[in-house]
């Protein structure tokens, strides 16, 4: 499907032909918990580890902190840090330590998709079905994620990452509007001005510049409101270039407002639950996009592993590119 075919009347029968024309379940097994993370393999690794050369990193992360851009949508709330144990308890002697010894300890309460974050393959549902067939109901209860908790992937997400940035190649001053739909054909003009290559198993990020104007204009509605980000006609580039992942600097990956008079999301509705994607959102790029424009080069080692925190939906992460 291709952007100017959406008909915007009509999300049902839209999401419905795209989950049926790229549907991946059953592909690796009935059992499978990983979906295009199965793309990610040790020869990906290797190739992805031979792409450092100065050894210079960038953390690909927003701050985790009451600053962030949450407004309490869905109870998304942004972290609250609190001191368990403090340096002027230890100054006063009452932590009860012998010879002077003294220390700190703290502790924080977020959801897990405040910040900078991958969703996990239970995070959406499709009538009632999750990754790979499965009914919902059965896959996240109250427990949590009970067959793909994103711990799974902990060992998996790291390899060759490839940056696409479209802000630079298809904006203005580096960022796009909010709306801008990003279509397959935006995708691969970026890969080609960039001199880069983009296929199976890759980690794949994406920035639209719309974190970077958030720094000069502040939060407004970051967090849910108007952004650039994938169209939805994505699906099948999505699909058919097997990559691994792929993460942007968006709260919400793709186009909003959605391309669809009355629609919530619908590309993750195609793309987590039929794809099996993994899916990062609210990543900063703006540092290694800077160094990639610098020096021509759009590939390098990436490590963005979950937290395994047992039967989550989502994870906080730190990402690390190493070029």
């Amino acid at each position: 499907m291709s952007a100017d075919r959406i008909d915007r009347t009509d999300p049902e029968a839209a999401i419905a032909e795209a989950a049926k024309a790229y549907s991946n379940w059953g592909r690796w097994g009935e059992d499978d918990v990983l979906g295009t993370l199965n793309f990610l393999d040790e020869a990906k690794r290797r190739e992805g580890a031979a792409l450092i050369r100065d050894g210079v990193s960038f953390s690909l992360s927003q701050a985790f902190d009451m600053d962030g851009p949450q407004k309490g949508w869905q109870r998304r709330t942004n972290p609250v840090h609190t001191m368990l144990a403090t340096g002027t308890d230890a100054a006063l002697g009452g932590q009860g330590f012998p010879h002077g010894f003294g220390g700190a300890d703290d502790v924080i309460a977020m959801p897990l998709q405040c910040s900078t974050q991958w969703d996990g393959l239970g995070h959406i549902f499709d009538h009632g079905k999750a990754w790979n067939g499965r009914p919902a109901e059965k896959v996240v209860t109250s427990e949590g994620d009970l067959v793909t908790g994103i711990e799974h992937m902990a060992p998996h997400v790291t390899g060759r990452g490839v940056l696409l940035d479209v802000g630079l190649v298809i904006g203005q001053d580096g960022e796009l509007p909010d709306g801008f739909a990003i279509t397959e054909e935006h995708l691969t003009a970026t890969a080609a001005s960039h001199g880069v290559t983009v296929g199976r198993g890759d980690l794949v990020l994406v920035r639209t510049g719309r974190l970077a104007r958030a720094r000069h204009e502040g939060w407004g509605d970051y967090a849910g409101g108007p952004a650039p980000g994938l169209s939805f006609s994505t699906a099948g580039w999505l699909h058919r270039s097997e990559i691994a992942a792929i993460a942007t600097d968006t709260w919400g990956f793709e186009v909003r407002p959605n391309e669809f008079d009355h629609a919530f999301q619908p590309l993750h509705q195609v793309a987590i639950p039929h794809i099996g994607l993994l899916i990062g959102e609210m990543w900063d790029l703006d540092a290694l996009a800077a160094h990639c424009a610098a020096d021509g080069r759009y590939a390098f080692w990436l490590t963005a592993a979950p937290l395994p925190i047992t039967g989550s939906v989502g994870s906080p992460v730190n990402p690390i590119a190493v070029k």
